[in-house]
């Protein structure tokens, strides 16, 4: 066969093959096309459902969210009517109220138009008789330059001299009154309150001295407490802080300090040493430091004890310590804390009877004098020394004025403060309990005198009732009563300014008119 016949029948097996294979291609197509459409139809159909199922349960969510909205706006419509129901009352009630106030005002400008209407007929009436004192005033001062040949200058400095004395004697007499009725009301209660203090506390009394004296057995004693060349007395004196007299007084030696707990350990040690008769400087450093260490101990005691009889609870240590120092400190003679111990229950009792608390009162009136354990170691009064040691130690504010202000260095800012104030003064003012010096006392009363004759119309002053008063004697005919009154207020003053004394002072102006005729 052929080689052209064998490529045709290839050619025509080729075209045939790919005829049937599009044929069957495009009938594969055309199958698939069918299912392709039957299933989109279906999704097509299922899409149609859900969609409508969708649009169901929409238009279902969305009528139940008009109808939620509408309820809100429902609310929220009859809120705002009540708000605006309410608002509608209030301005009601403040148009009422306005109508009222309305009312008042115009009644107010009626009163107010008619005290205008007075206040003017009065002002013109007040302006009628001021011409009228003027010219009476002028009248009168004419007549008074007449009749005293004195010019108006003259005239008007003697009218005005004459009104200003009588303004004087008008105003004397008007702070009598106002100081008498004060006085009448105020003297009988606080009388009353100071008995029933001093009759309800009545302590021992105890004078103590400066100096002290120690017995010894013979004069010979005195030599070895000297020493060889005074070396014994040196190291007592070096040791203790205290002067030591040794002179010809038999059987004695004199012990001198300011300090009354260096005196006490200085006298103590030296009652030992002299009963034990060893007298050396070494014996003497070992007694001292012993008694020293004793008399911390003791001071401990006092402070607690104290502590315990005025019943005054959370003192801290150091506080305790000072006030058992005071044991051995002196005030005009008076033990300063025993002295304490008294002021502290007469506040209390002070306290008590004005229906205050006692309790702070007691503890107020027994720390009031603590500066005056370490006064003699700082500079400054007792009180601020006291205040301030006191604040370091926890005290507080009304406890802290009672100490600094109880001689009225720094002003009251409680109750308290005036109660210590007069308990100390009824401590220190009761009979035997202070002392003074000769010579204190005899200047004291000069004072008091000197104080007294310096004021006008003074003819004569005595010192009385052992320096607690001071009588004074006026001229009746150039001093009247009210000046009398004057008189007595401004001596208490200076000598409450210029002078320094225990408790009080009274003082009594006496004025005495007396007439006298000769019978022949």
């Amino acid at each position: 066969m052929p080689d052209y016949l064998v490529f045709l029948l290839i050619a025509a097996a080729l075209v045939i093959g790919v005829g049937i294979g599009l044929f069957a291609h495009a009938r594969l197509i055309a199958r698939t096309m069918s299912q392709a459409r039957v299933e989109a139809d279906s999704i097509i159909e299922r899409a149609r459902t859900e969609a409508q199922a969708i649009e169901s349960r929409a238009e279902a969510e969305a009528q139940k969210l008009v109808h939620q909205r509408l309820r809100e706006v429902e609310d929220e419509l009859e809120a705002e009517r009540k708000r605006l129901r309410q608002e509608d009352r209030e301005l009601s009630k403040r148009e009422s109220t306005l109508d009222k106030a309305e009312a008042r005002l115009a009644e107010r400008e009626k009163h107010a138009d008619r005290r205008d209407r007075e206040l003017h007929e009065r002002d013109q009436h007040l302006a009628e008789r001021g011409h009228e004192l003027d010219r009476l005033i002028e009248s009168q001062t004419r007549a008074l330059a007449d009749l005293a040949r004195m010019s108006q200058d003259e005239a008007r400095e003697a009218y005005i001299e004459r009104v200003a004395e009588t303004s004087r004697h008008e105003a004397a007499a008007v702070a009598r009154k106002i100081t008498d009725e004060a006085e009448a009301q105020a003297k009988e209660r606080s009388t009353e309150i100071l008995l029933q203090a001093a009759q309800r506390y009545a302590g021992d009394f105890a004078t103590e001295h400066l100096v002290r004296s120690v017995a010894i057995p013979n004069d010979q004693m005195k030599g070895r407490i000297i020493g060889r060349e005074g070396r014994n007395i040196r190291a007592i004196e070096k040791m203790t802080g205290v002067d030591i007299i040794v002179d010809d007084t038999p059987g004695v030696i004199t012990v001198s300090c300011f300090d009354k707990v260096r005196q006490a350990i200085a006298v103590e040690a030296l009652e030992r040493l002299v009963s034990d008769g060893r007298m050396h400087p070494t014996r003497i450093e070992e007694t001292v430091e012993k008694v020293k260490s004793e008399f911390e101990e003791r001071i401990r005691k006092h402070g607690k004890d104290a502590q315990m009889e005025v019943k005054v609870a959370g003192l801290h240590a150091k506080v305790l310590e000072a006030m058992g120092k005071l044991h051995y400190r002196t005030s005009y003679g008076q033990n300063v804390l025993a002295h304490s111990i008294e002021v502290a229950m007469f506040s209390q009792i002070i306290a008590d009877q004005l229906g205050l608390n006692g309790k702070l009162a007691r503890r107020c009136g027994f720390l009031h004098d603590i500066g005056k354990a370490m006064d003699h170691e700082m500079e400054g009064g007792h009180p601020k020394i006291g205040m301030d040691f006191a604040k370091r130690y926890g005290e507080k504010e009304p406890v802290l004025n009672a100490i600094g202000g109880h001689h009225g260095d720094i002003p009251s800012t409680s109750f308290y403060t005036p109660i210590v104030m007069a308990a100390d003064a009824l401590s220190g003012a009761r009979p035997g309990a202070r002392r003074e010096s000769m010579e204190l006392y005899i200047q004291r009363l000069n004072d008091l005198q000197d104080i007294a004759l310096a004021h006008k119309g003074v003819t004569e002053a005595y010192a009385v009732q052992a320096g607690r008063e001071v009588r004074v004697m006026v001229d009746a005919r150039t001093v009247s009563d009210d000046e009398a009154h004057y008189i007595a207020t401004q001596i208490a003053k200076r000598v409450g300014d210029e002078m320094t004394f225990p408790g009080e002072i009274r003082v009594t102006v006496l004025r005495e008119t007396r007439a006298v005729e000769i019978a022949r």
